[in-house]
C-alpha cells in the first residue's frame, strides 16, 4: 500500500467525512465533502447514513444489510442531517430507518435519502458459500484508474472542460484498478461485466463498522456504469444523463476496506430509461464479503441521440 503522506491525509479526510456528529437524542450531521462542486456522491449519503445507524445500536450487534432509496440530489457545500427511528431492538436483531435530508436554500429542508439497516449479534450458523470468485488478474498486475485516467485526459485533453478533466484527476482515497474496460474508457458495447480491485490508499483504524461504511461508500462506484457497457455510452462522454434510484448491500462477513477487495459487476438488464445492476465483493483469499444491487435512471442525452 502506498501510504505516502498525501496519501494518509486523503484517507483520514474520508475517515473524517464518514464520521457522523451526534447533535440530539438521534440525530446525527454529516459533514459535506472538502472541495467538493455539484451533487453530493450517492456512496457518501449510504455511507454516512449507515454510520448514523450503527452509532445508534449497542449490544455488540453488527449491520448485516441495508437498503435505500434517493429520493433527490443533495447538494455539495451542506451539511446533511441524519434521523433515526428505532424501530425494533431483539435480543439477536435490530433495525433502524434514517432519514437524511438536507436544508435547502430558501431555509426549509427535504429528505434525499431514506435507509433501512438490519443489524444481528454475530452467532454461528449453517454455512455455504456459492459463489465463486471471477478468475482474474490480481491487483499487482494492473494499471491504476487514476493513471488510466490521466492517459485518458492527455488523450482527449481539448474535448474535456476546465471543471471536467478537474472532476476526473482528483486525488481520491480509495486506489481502484480495473481488469476490464470501464464505460468512460472506450465507445465499443461490450458484455455488462466489470471486475475492480479497490483499497483505501492507506491504512484504516481498526474499526469494523467504519470499514463497512467505506465499503458502502465504495460500492457506489462503477456499479451504475456496468449497465451502460452494451450500449457503448458515457456519463463522462456527456452522452448519458443518470442518477441511482435504489441501493441495497447485504454483508456477509468482515473485511477491511483498507486491503484488496475485488469487486465483480454485471448488469442483467436495462429499460424504461432504467438499469438494473449487480455487485459481489471478494476478499484475497476469495470469499464472498457482500453482495450490492442497485437500480438507476439512465437517459441518452439529447444531443448524444442526434449523432
Amino acid at each position: 500500500m502506498d501510504d505516502t503522506p498525501d496519501n494518509q491525509r486523503l484517507v483520514d479526510g474520508l475517515v473524517k467525512l464518514l464520521t457522523v456528529e451526534k447533535r440530539a437524542s438521534d440525530i446525527y450531521a454529516g459533514r459535506p465533502q472538502k472541495g467538493g462542486v455539484g451533487r453530493v456522491f450517492g456512496g457518501q449519503v449510504l455511507a454516512q447514513a449507515l454510520q448514523a445507524a450503527q452509532a445508534s445500536v449497542a449490544d455488540g450487534k453488527s449491520a448485516h444489510s441495508l437498503h435505500a432509496y434517493f429520493l433527490r440530489g443533495g447538494r455539495e457545500g451542506a451539511p446533511i442531517e441524519y434521523r433515526i427511528e428505532r424501530d425494533f431492538d431483539g435480543r439477536s436483531f435490530a433495525n433502524r430507518r434514517v432519514v437524511a435530508s438536507q436544508e435547502n436554500e430558501d431555509g426549509t429542508s427535504s429528505p434525499i435519502l431514506n435507509l433501512t439497516a438490519s443489524f444481528q449479534t454475530p452467532e454461528d450458523g449453517l454455512e455455504h458459500d456459492d459463489s465463486p470468485m471471477p478468475d482474474v488478474q490480481p491487483p499487482e498486475e494492473l494499471k491504476s484508474d487514476m493513471e488510466m485516467r490521466r492517459a485518458m485526459a492527455d488523450k482527449i485533453g481539448e474535448k474535456l472542460s476546465e471543471a471536467q478533466r478537474a472532476l476526473m484527476l482528483r486525488p481520491r482515497p480509495i486506489e481502484m484498478r480495473t481488469i476490464d474496460r470501464l464505460h468512460w474508457m472506450n465507445s465499443e458495447p461490450r458484455e455488462p461485466r466489470a471486475h475492480t480491485w479497490f483499497r483505501t490508499a492507506a491504512p484504516l483504524p481498526d474499526d469494523p463498522n467504519l470499514h463497512r461504511a467505506v465499503i458502502t461508500y465504495a460500492s457506489d462506484f462503477t456499479l451504475l456504469g456496468t449497465s451502460a457497457l452494451p450500449h457503448g455510452l458515457s456519463w463522462m462522454r456527456g452522452e448519458l444523463v443518470g442518477a441511482s434510484l435504489d441501493h441495497a448491500i447485504w454483508f456477509h462477513r468482515e473485511a477491511r476496506a483498507d486491503e484488496w477487495l475485488l469487486y465483480a459487476t454485471d448488469a442483467p438488464w436495462s429499460g424504461g430509461g432504467r438499469g438494473f445492476n449487480r455487485g459481489r465483493i471478494f476478499n484475497r483469499a476469495g470469499e464472498l464479503v457482500a453482495s450490492v444491487a442497485q437500480e438507476g435512471m439512465m437517459r441518452r442525452r439529447a444531443q448524444a441521440a442526434k449523432r
